[in-house]
């Protein structure tokens, strides 16, 4: 589909800006993140790396190890959404460096922070919730999230059954969607900006780092068949 044309920017959006700056000027507040915030990344990194070593190094017994699996999803899913989407959005800190490594952790944990920045910063801020364009929508046929969408019967109960699929989301984005926007290019109908070779390198270097974190050494240190 054609991409929607959007009218030039008006007064609106300029005063909006100002009062925003207005407010944080006001109440004393930075826009960026603060010592607080800065410890709360600690915190949440430093779980996630202690959950992952005790798991693969330690070896707990197969209870403590299914509860600790639980932990390390959820720590990861909490560094994503604390650590990562501040720093891909420059406001993790008032340092380019540090948002650009708080962005980065998304390639350690297997995804891509090239291919997410075009996805959400680019694409999704832009075109927000249009159909066809912002691939954040785009969970088809399983689950029907704009009125423009093919309905089918089974989507009056995805209110019930949307909770497995979004377990599975980050299956699905690591090991197939960033594939499909490397090779084809384009996130949707949107194509990206070329990749620099460092991009490349970058790209699948961690995606094979990951790999090795996340599968690899795991069953080198514990083996398939340890808790059986």
């Amino acid at each position: 589909m054609a991409l929607p044309r959007f009218a030039p920017p008006r007064s609106f959006h300029a005063e909006l800006k100002r009062r925003a700056a207005h407010y944080f000027q006001t109440e004393g507040k930075a826009q960026t993140g603060n010592t607080a915030l800065l410890a709360k990344a600690a915190l949440l990194v430093g779980s996630l790396v202690a959950l992952y070593v005790h798991l693969v190094f330690f070896t707990p017994a197969l209870g403590w190890a299914l509860a600790e699996c639980v932990a390390l999803g959820i720590s990861m899913a909490l560094v994503g959404f604390n650590v990562m989407h501040d720093g891909a959005h420059g406001s993790f800190s008032r340092y380019p460096w540090l948002n650009r490594t708080a962005a980065f952790t998304l390639n350690v944990m297997g995804g891509s922070s090239y291919m997410w920045d075009a996805k959400h910063n680019t694409v999704h801020h832009m075109y927000t919730n249009i159909d066809g364009v912002d691939d954040d929508l785009d969970i088809q046929p399983w689950m029907r999230l704009t009125a423009d969408q093919k309905r089918y019967r089974f989507h009056r109960f995805q209110h019930l059954y949307f909770w497995f699929l979004y377990g599975l989301l980050y299956f699905s984005w690591v090991f197939v969607m960033d594939y499909q926007k490397y090779f084809t290019q384009r996130i949707g109908s949107v194509p990206l900006k070329p990749m620099s070779r460092p991009d490349h390198f970058i790209f699948w270097g961690f995606k094979a780092l990951s790999l090795g974190i996340f599968i690899g050494l795991p069953v080198y240190m514990v083996g398939l068949a340890s808790w059986a």
